[in-house]
């Protein structure tokens, strides 16, 4: 296997970052709810489902970076396999959410760059830690996106059944993912923590949602 030196990895991750960010780094698996019909979806409803897809269109960009982030700083392999397995299981969420937010005529939040980059170092900070650590962040942040998941999918409009197929998926993969860190030896974070966690996670779904 070859060995890249760190500037190398450097590289492939800035690609990895265009990519996703283009939109070119998607596994197009089937979509969730892809016999649903938008008939009965109004204007509004069609705009307040966009905001919602759009607030975890960025939440998957972010898991993307951060995955990927802790990769790249940890020092062992098997954790290394774990996030780049997270990550690429991830790139289908990044898939339906686009395939989603561009049936309801929705663009992807503007600040994705932003949050892409910030989740990335946190990435790096976190991976330099313990694998225990590491994979206790990754459990952590899973359960906090299943609760805003949860939060979403009692919040879409009635009638948009396709969205809700979509968020219930990517609900049921996300507690996959935490019980997967837990397993591997995920420890308990501290409160502090995961108040910190919270008020940052609050601040992309506050912004994302507008823009």
């Amino acid at each position: 296997m070859r060995d890249f030196s760190l500037a190398d990895k450097f590289f492939i991750e800035f690609d990895k970052a265009i990519n996703t960010l283009a939109g070119k780094a998607n596994f197009r698996a089937e979509t969730p709810g892809k016999d649903f019909q938008d008939d009965k979806l109004d204007q509004k409803a069609r705009a307040e489902s966009g905001r919602l897809l759009r607030v975890n269109h960025c939440g998957e960009i972010c898991a993307q970076a951060l995955y990927r982030g802790q990769k790249f700083s940890s020092q062992n392999e098997k954790t290394k396999e774990f996030m780049e397995e997270a990550a690429s299981e991830e790139t289908k969420h990044l898939g339906w959410c686009e395939e989603r937010l561009a049936e309801l005529n929705a663009k992807p939040s503007i600040l994705n760059p932003f949050f892409y980059a910030t989740s990335f170092f946190a990435g790096l900070i976190v991976g330099a830690k313990t694998d225990k650590y590491s994979l206790g962040f990754t459990a952590e942040t899973e359960r906090q996106v299943m609760a805003h998941l949860n939060e979403h999918i009692s919040s879409l409009p009635i009638d948009d059944k396709k969205s809700k197929a979509i968020l219930e998926q990517m609900r049921l993969d996300e507690e996959n993912h935490k019980d997967s860190a837990i397993e591997r030896g995920g420890e308990e974070l501290p409160r502090s923590t995961k108040t910190l966690m919270t008020l940052l996670s609050k601040v992309m779904t506050k912004t994302t949602y507008w823009v």
